[in-house]
């Protein structure tokens, strides 16, 4: 543990919620296509990649999926609060280290060929201390990915709830990548497909749970099912080279130089 004192405190993300988020997210059609989009960029542009650390990575469903697409020496997890960390525990390898730490104060200088953070700048005021460190973590001529929600007009009480810091503008990553060391290789948006259906989430009444209100994710299975497929060919078609201009996320990958 490198930052005990934030451990387990409502910073950034509120650690009650991990709990609530293992039990859907699984089976949850965004999150299986995220997947999808997020290992099949890592074997595209770091096919020889041989150790990662993912900042961020909560209950570890994402560290799953790319410690399934490959052999690699080394994996790491870092996330600021243990709670999550204990169930990235249970799903993923003995071989997987753990760190608790704070994403603006990394511990680590040029020793991961491949780092990345999924949908956690967001939830940093200070997100370029978070790039920076990155940068300082990553090899020369490795690289990151990054997650993270877009668009300010598409803001919602989830974005509170969720205790995000901004939806990004469009270029605004690209551009605190590059100011922090990262040549950029790829950017597109994500969720594209699903826009007008996100765009008319956000004037449904709102329920009187907080809690009820974000987390309507268990989705009857045949509309779960469907939805997945549609996002599914996205990730198809951003992989053979489809670039998305809007959607209501953003993925982008750069390289250290």
């Amino acid at each position: 543990m490198f930052a005990p004192e934030l451990a387990n405190t409502a910073s950034g993300f509120d650690p009650e919620a991990f709990d609530t988020v293992a039990q859907f997210e699984a089976g949850h059609f965004w999150f299986v296509a995220r997947n999808r989009l997020i290992v099949g960029l890592v074997n595209r542009f770091f096919p020889r990649a041989r150790s990662f650390m993912e900042i961020g990575c909560g209950t570890g469903f994402v560290l799953r999926a790319i410690a399934g697409s490959r052999e690699w020496d080394r994996l790491v997890g870092s996330e600021l609060h243990p709670a999550g960390l204990v169930h990235a525990k249970k799903h993923l390898p003995s071989k997987v280290e753990f760190v608790q730490m704070d994403a603006r104060d990394l511990p680590a200088e040029s020793i991961f060929d491949l780092t990345g953070a999924f949908d956690v700048v967001e939830h940093i005021a200070d997100d370029e201390a978070v790039l920076k460190g990155l940068r300082a973590a990553t090899k020369s001529g490795g690289g990151t990915i990054i997650t993270a929600p877009q668009h300010p007009w598409l803001w919602s009480r989830a974005d509170e709830i969720f205790h995000h810091q901004r939806r990004y503008r469009r270029g605004e990553l690209e551009t605190k990548l590059r100011s922090n060391g990262f040549e950029v290789l790829f950017s597109s948006s994500f969720t594209s497909l699903l826009l007008p259906l996100l765009m008319a989430s956000r004037l449904k009444p709102r329920k009187a749970s907080a809690i009820e209100d974000v987390y309507e994710y268990k989705l009857n299975p045949i509309i779960n099912g469907l939805l997945r497929g549609i996002l599914e060919a996205e990730v198809r078609m951003a992989l053979a080279g489809v670039r998305w201009p809007a959607g209501g996320s953003r993925v982008v990958v750069g390289r250290a130089t």
